[in-house]
Parts: structure tokens; sequence; C-alpha cells
């Protein structure tokens, strides 16, 4: 047999490809490639999404003794929570279990005392809750709008409160909600009483600082910062002994006769939502102003008699606004006070 007739070709085992080098390369750029279809594309999004599916019950197998060791140890710390709290509440009642019996005691002597005394027992007012809508949109004054109105039963006059104390009184009445002037405003005004004295004053607001003061104070009166002042019911429309305002400041000016009092009101007028209305007015004459005549009458009596105080010559005796107001003289005030 010929030579030349012999296959000198090696078997196709033995065949070679393309180089190393030629494949580095070819896949190198084959996977720039993908990675660039992938971040702009999002060509591999369905595999993806397919292997996430098929890998899920796996991974949550794995999961599953984790978490049942979690949920475990979460339980026991919840126990030890548990025991914790049961142990200070116990100790909070029995701190409190003296102040519960003073407390029962202390109602049962008052009672005693009214039916001595002949007194009546306070009526309880009527009350009507609502949710405030908005504020109202003068810049001027500071009102708020909620969503209760005549067809509730409600008037002009009506003291609204918080949780906190005293927040304003209703100046306008529509079929399903109402305005409401916070005691921040310009003209509203409270008369107050203070309890660690016992003197009455009318606060009035003050809407560029959002606080209240108390006008018509002689520089020599006994008012300190810290007293707490509440109504005092003599204007007819706010019931006695709501929390109104503490004092913040006292200002005693030499070249004025009336000392300057700001107040810090309890009633939070930037954050409430739900509120009291108090239905103790019925009808009110001028529903326009929330300046009641017996609050001007009551800051006229007050302006007198301390500009009096301040006029008169100083002696060992520190002179005092008058304890009581005479009922006659509210329906005498027609305006307002200055």
């Amino acid at each position: 047999m010929p030579l030349a007739t012999l296959d000198r070709s090696p078997p196709p085992f033995f065949k070679q490809g393309p180089s190393a080098f030629t494949r580095l390369m070819f896949y190198a750029a084959l996977a720039v490639f993908l990675m660039a279809a992938d971040g702009r594309w999002h060509l591999t999004q369905p595999l993806r999404s397919g292997v996430a599916t098929v890998l899920h019950p796996l991974q949550q197998a794995l999961l599953a003794p984790w978490r049942g060791l979690d949920a475990l140890s979460h339980y026991f710390a919840g126990l030890d929570e548990a025991r914790a709290v049961q142990a200070r509440a116990e100790r909070a009642v029995l701190a409190q279990a003296d102040q519960v019996l003073r407390l029962e005691q202390l109602q049962t002597e008052n009672e005693r005392l009214r039916s001595l005394l002949d007194l009546r027992a306070r009526t309880v007012v009527p009350t009507l809750a609502a949710e405030v809508q908005y504020d109202a949109p003068d810049p001027f004054s500071r009102k708020v709008v909620i969503d209760r109105g005549a067809v509730q039963g409600v008037r002009p006059g009506v003291p609204v409160i918080d949780e906190h104390g005293v927040l304003g009184q209703v100046t306008r009445v529509y079929p399903l909600s109402s305005e409401v002037t916070l005691v921040t405003d310009q003209n509203a005004a409270v008369p107050v009483l203070n309890l660690r004295t016992q003197q009455r004053g009318v606060a009035f607001g003050q809407p560029k600082t959002r606080g209240m003061e108390l006008r018509f104070t002689a520089c020599n009166a006994d008012v300190q910062v810290g007293d707490v002042l509440q109504t005092s019911g003599l204007d007819g429309i706010y019931p006695p002994g709501l929390p109104v305002a503490t004092i913040e400041a006292v200002d005693r000016r030499a070249e004025s006769a009336f000392a300057r009092v700001r107040l810090k009101p309890f009633a939070h007028a930037e954050q409430p939502r739900h509120v009291l209305l108090l239905l103790t007015v019925t009808d009110a004459p001028n529903p326009t102003t929330a300046v009641s005549a017996s609050a001007a009458a009551s800051a006229a009596a007050l302006a007198a008699s301390a500009a009096s105080a301040a006029s008169a010559p100083a002696t060992g005796v520190t002179a005092r606004a008058p304890a009581a107001l005479a009922p006659s003289s509210a329906p005498q005030a027609g305006g307002r006070a200055p």
C-alpha cells in the first residue's frame, strides 16, 4: 500500500480547537457584554426571578431553625419583662393606696361639710366631644374650626377645654361646624383666680408670644413665678376650678403702676386634635366677641384698685386688690377693657 494514500491527519479525539488565550478573551468579552446588557436592559431579570422562586423553599427551610431560636428567646424575654411590669404595677398600687384612702376620706368629709353648710352640690356640666378640623384662615387671630355646630346643640360662648386646661371659647357657630377663639387670641379674656393668694384677675391673650398676660396687676401685688391660675367663675361662662395658666415671668417696672405678668397656658393650643365643649351657655347676646361683660367689669375694677394702691403712700402693709367684685358691676360694663 503506497504511503501517499495513508491519512496523516490526527484522529478527532486529538483535534486542537482555539487557543486558551482566544477563549479567555471571548468569554471575558461575553461576560462584560452580559453585565452591561443586564444593567441597562435587565436581560437576566426573568432568570433571576425563576432561580429565586425555585430556591425560596430551600431558604425558608434553612431559616426555620434560626427563627425558632429567635422566637424562643423573645418569649423568655417577654416573660421577664411582663414580670418586671407586674412588679412595678404592684409597687405603684401600694404607693397609691394611702393616697386613695385619703381621697375617699376627704371626699366624705367634703360632702359632710356641704350638708352642714346647706350648700348645693355642684351641678354636673353637660359636655360634647369634638375634633379640630383646621386652623381658621385669619392670620390676625388665633382660632380653630371644630366639627360640631348648631345641629349638635353648640351655642356661642360655650367654653372649650382639652386634657390640660382651658383652650378657648366658641365665638361663631355654623350648622355643622363652629369657630373657637383660643385663649392666646388678642380678643380673649378669662377671669382667673390665683390658687396661692386667692386673688382674682383677668388673663388676656398674647398672640405674638402665643401666651397670655395678667393685666392690671399692681407692682406691689403678691404674684410669683409658678403660681397656678384657675377660672374664677365670675363671668358665668367658664365653670370655676378649670386650670388656665401658670405665671411664667413677672416684670415690675418702676416707671409704671402696673407689673407685666406673662402667663403660660396649660392647654396646648397648637397640638390638640380632640377637645371637649362644656355646654354651660344656652344663648349669648354678642357672639362676635370673646370678652364677656363680667370679664370687662373685673378688669375695670382691678385696674381701679391697682391704680389706687399704686398711688397710695408706701406703708408697711402691702396694698392688694379687692378679694371679691360686686355682682352689680357686671351689667354696667358695656365695652371691653383697655
